[in-house]
C-alpha cells in the first residue's frame, strides 16, 4: 500500500497495542479485558446505489458480512477493534460511525410531546460504553497520525537545511536527527492525560452493568482534576458535542430539529458535555428512517472521498463513486483503462491508486480540465514521495488532451472504458447529447477489445443514452444498471460488454 493514501493509511502505522494500553489500564473492573476483544458495529455511508459494492469490499478486506440499511446509502458491519485502522482504508465509504444501538421497529408515540419525551429518556438506557471506547481509540489514532505528519515535516525541513549548509558534516546531521527524534519521543501525548486520570478512576468504580457514563468521564477527565495540573497548564475541559439528526419518512409528528434539540439536551444533562454546533469534539448521530432508529457516534470529521483530488472542476466526481464504477468492471492485471472524458481525473487517479497493476489514461478535450488532472497527479506524486531519499515511485497514469470522437488510439487496444458522461446541465446541453452520445459509443467500440472489453458509463441523460445504445446493439451488450444519486440528480451507471463484432475503422493509426 503506497503513501498516496496517506490521509487514511497513516492510521495503520500506529502501533495499536500502544494505543490501546492506556484504555485497558483504566478497566479496573476487569483487568483481563482487552479492547481487541470488543466487537462493535460500524455504520458507513456510501454512494447511493453502491451499497452492494461497498458490502463486497468489506467482505473482501475485513472478512465481515454487511447488512444494508433500509435507508439507502448506508451499510452496517461488525469488527473487532484491532481492525479499526483498516476500516479507514475502505475505498467505497464516505463517512464512518460506530453504532450505539439500532432499533429496527421503533414505536413512536402519537403526540409530538410524548415522542420527544421518549427520545430524551432513551439516552439513559443506551449502551454507551463500547462505542465511547471506539470513539476514544479513533481520536487517539487521528492525533498520533497528525503528530506523525508533523514529525516527518520537521525531519524533512531539518535535513534540507543541513544539506544546504556546506559546513555541516554527516555527524552533525545525525546529531540533529537524533535531537529531533528525542524531542518527538518526549512530546506529551494522550498517554500522559490518561495517567492523570488514574486517581479519579480509583474513586469512580463502575459496576458490571455500567452504562459507560462514569468510565468515559474518567477517561476524558473532569474539572476536579484541574488541581493536579501544573501551574500554567490549561485545565481539563469538558467535551464539546453536537447532535445531528437525519430523518426520512412522512409519518413522524416531529421535525429533525425537534429530535436533535431534545435528544441533545438529554445527552448534555447525562454526560455534562457542552453543546457546540461548529467546534465540537463528539458528534452524536440520530438517524431516523420511518420506524428504523439508529444512534451512533461519528468517527470521521469529513467525508473520506476527499482523498485524491486537490484541484476541483465544476463536475468533479467523488472518489468513492469513482471506485464503485471501477469495481463494477472488475479490472485485471495489465488491463489498459481509459477515461476519455476524465475532467479533473477522479476516475483514473482512483484507479491508479487502487489498481496499480493496470495502466490508466485520463483524457479530455478541455485544456483547463487536462491541466487540473495533471496537477492532481502531481499532488499524488508528492504524497508518494519517499521521505528519506526525496524520490517518487510514480504511479501508472498519463493524461492527454484529445477529442472523444476522434481518439488517437489503436483499434481494439483498450480493455476498459470508465467515464462520467456529460449530463447536459453544467457541461454541454441535452440537445448536443443527441449527437454526442452515439458518436462516443461508436468511437469507444472501435478502441475497445471485441469479446473481452467492457465499459462503465455514468449519465443522468438516460433517455438520450438509451436511444443511442439501441442503435449500437451489435457492438455493445448492456449488463446490469446501477441507479445512483449524484448531487441530488437521479442518474444511472451502465455496465456494457463489447461484442465480438468489429467496429469499422475510419482511419489507420501509426
Amino acid at each position: 500500500m503506497s503513501d498516496i493514501e496517506e490521509a487514511s493509511d497513516t492510521l495503520a502505522e500506529v502501533n495499536l497495542d500502544d494505543t490501546l494500553k492506556p484504555l485497558t489500564e483504566n478497566l479496573e473492573s476487569d483487568p483481563n479485558s482487552s479492547l481487541k476483544d470488543i466487537v462493535v458495529t460500524i455504520g458507513a455511508t456510501v454512494p447511493t446505489g453502491f451499497e452492494l459494492t461497498a458490502a463486497d469490499e468489506v467482505k473482501e478486506k475485513l472478512g465481515s458480512q454487511s447488512k444494508i440499511s433500509k435507508d439507502r446509502g448506508k451499510i452496517y458491519f461488525e469488527i473487532s477493534l484491532e481492525k479499526l485502522s483498516q476500516v479507514h482504508r475502505l475505498r467505497s465509504v464516505d463517512n464512518l460511525f460506530v453504532i450505539v444501538q439500532e432499533f429496527t421497529d421503533y414505536q413512536f408515540k402519537e403526540t409530538k410531546e410524548d415522542t420527544l419525551k421518549d427520545l430524551e429518556d432513551l439516552v439513559k438506557k443506551l449502551p454507551w460504553t463500547d462505542p465511547l471506547k471506539v470513539w476514544k481509540l479513533n481520536t487517539n489514532l487521528k492525533k498520533k497520525k497528525t503528530k506523525h505528519k508533523k514529525q516527518n515535516q520537521q525531519s524533512s525541513a531539518s535535513k534540507e537545511k543541513l544539506n544546504d549548509d556546506g559546513g555541516k558534516d554527516r555527524a552533525n546531521q545525525k546529531d540533529a536527527d537524533k535531537e529531533l527524534l528525542d524531542h518527538a519521543q518526549n512530546t506529551p501525548d494522550l498517554k500522559s492525560a490518561e495517567q492523570n486520570t488514574e486517581k479519579t478512576q480509583e474513586i469512580i468504580v463502575a459496576d458490571d452493568q455500567s452504562d459507560g457514563k462514569d468510565e468515559f468521564l474518567t477517561i476524558t477527565g473532569n474539572e476536579n482534576q484541574a488541581g493536579d495540573c501544573k501551574k500554567g497548564e490549561a485545565e481539563d475541559q469538558v467535551l464539546k458535542f453536537r447532535v445531528t439528526c437525519n430523518r426520512a419518512g412522512d409519518k413522524h409528528s416531529f421535525t429533525s430539529n425537534d429530535a436533535a434539540r431534545d435528544f441533545g439536551g438529554a445527552v448534555q444533562d447525562y454526560f455534562q458535555w457542552k453543546a457546540d454546533m461548529t467546534n465540537f469534539d463528539v458528534e452524536v448521530l440520530l438517524n431516523i428512517h420511518n420506524n428504523e432508529v439508529v444512534v451512533g457516534i461519528a468517527l470521521t470529521e469529513e467525508s473520506l472521498h476527499r482523498r485524491n483530488i486537490t484541484h476541483f472542476g465544476p463536475t468533479t466526481l467523488r472518489s468513492t463513486l469513482a471506485y464503485g464504477m471501477l469495481r463494477l468492471c472488475d479490472p485485471q492485471p495489465t488491463d489498459i483503462i481509459i477515461d476519455p472524458m476524465s475532467g479533473t481525473g477522479a476516475i483514473p487517479i482512483e484507479g491508479a491508486t487502487e489498481w496499480p497493476s493496470c495502466y490508466h489514461i485520463a483524457g479530455d478535450n478541455n485544456p483547463q480540465a487536462v491541466k487540473r488532472a495533471a496537477n492532481n497527479i502531481c499532488s499524488l506524486l508528492k504524497k508518494n514521495q519517499n521521505k528519506e531519499s526525496g524520490t517518487s515511485w510514480g504511479i501508472p497514469i498519463d493524461t492527454i488532451q484529445w477529442d472523444i470522437c476522434n481518439l488517437p488510439l489503436r483499434t481494439s487496444s483498450v480493455d476498459v472504458i470508465v467515464t462520467d458522461m456529460p449530463f447536459g446541465k453544467r457541461i454541454g446541453s441535452k440537445k448536443k447529447n443527441w449527437d454526442l452520445y452515439p458518436a462516443c459509443l461508436m468511437e469507444m467500440s472501435r478502441i475497445c477489445r471485441p469479446g473481452t472489453g467492457r465499459a462503465v458509463l455514468l449519465t443522468q441523460d438516460r433517455k438520450c443514452f438509451a436511444k443511442a445504445l439501441s442503435k449500437m446493439g451489435h457492438l455493445w451488450q448492456k449488463g446490469h444498471t446501477v441507479w445512483v444519486n449524484v448531487g441530488g440528480l437521479h442518474a444511472a451507471v451502465y455496465l456494457l460488454k463489447r461484442t465480438l463484432e468489429r467496429a469499422g475503422e475510419k482511419r489507420s493509426y501509426w
